[in-house]
C-alpha cells in the first residue's frame, strides 16, 4: 500500500470528518458527544493551520487518516510545547498510518523549535467495546512516557472513563530559548 503524507486544507473537511465521526459515535477514544458539522471541522482545520501544522495520509488519493498539532497550553511560556492529536480510518487501523502521521509531525514540529510533544489519551480501566488500550501501546511504541494519570475524569456511553498524559521531548532546553517559528514559515521553505 503506497502511501501519501500531505498537509492537509480547510476543503477536506468532508473526507476527514467520515474518519472522525466514526471515533466520536462509536468509541470513547474521543470525549466528543456530538459530531461536529462540516463547518465546525473545516474552521478546526483552518485555525489549526494558522501555527500548527495539520496532515492527512492518503492512499489511491483517499484520506485513510491524519494528525495535528495545537498549543498545549493558551500562555506564552508554553509555545515550545504542543498537543499532538491522531486519527486512522477504521479500516486502516494498525497498518502504520499512525507512525507515518505522527513521524511527519515530529520532523515539522522540530523545524518549528518545539521542544515537548504531548497526548491526551482515554483509558480504560478495563477494555471494553468503546476503548481499548492501543492507544497508549501507540505513544509507548513512538517514544511517549506516561506522566500523569486522571481517574474517571471522562463519562460516555453511561461510563468513567480515565485519561493519561503522555510526553515526548524531541529538543534541547536552553536558558536562552530560540523562538518558535510558525508552521506557515516552514512550510514555505
Amino acid at each position: 500500500m503506497k502511501v501519501l503524507i500531505r498537509q492537509a486544507v480547510p476543503e477536506d473537511a468532508a473526507a476527514l470528518l467520515k474518519i472522525y465521526a466514526y471515533y466520536v459515535k462509536n468509541t470513547a477514544i474521543t470525549f466528543e458527544y456530538e459530531v461536529p458539522t462540516e463547518e465546525e471541522f473545516r474552521q478546526r482545520i483552518a485555525d489549526t493551520l494558522e501555527k500548527y501544522p495539520f496532515v492527512i495520509a492518503e492512499t489511491e488519493g483517499v484520506p485513510v487518516g491524519y494528525a495535528y498539532a495545537g498549543p498545549f497550553k493558551g500562555r506564552r511560556a508554553y509555545d515550545w510545547s504542543a498537543e499532538l492529536a491522531v486519527y486512522a480510518d477504521k479500516n486502516f487501523q494498525n497498518c502504520g498510518i499512525g507512525k507515518l502521521l505522527y513521524t511527519e509531525l515530529e520532523e515539522i514540529l522540530s523545524k518549528m523549535g518545539v521542544t515537548n510533544l504531548y497526548a491526551c489519551i482515554a483509558v480504560p480501566e478495563e477494555e471494553d467495546e468503546y476503548l481499548t488500550k492501543n492507544s497508549i501501546g501507540f505513544h509507548r511504541h513512538m517514544g511517549y512516557e506516561n506522566v500523569g494519570h486522571f481517574h474517571k475524569c471522562g463519562y460516555k456511553f453511561d461510563r468513567w472513563y480515565d485519561m493519561v498524559w503522555a510526553e515526548k521531548i524531541i529538543g534541547s532546553h536552553f536558558s536562552n530559548q530560540p523562538e518558535i517559528v510558525n508552521y506557515n514559515n516552514i512550510k514555505k521553505k
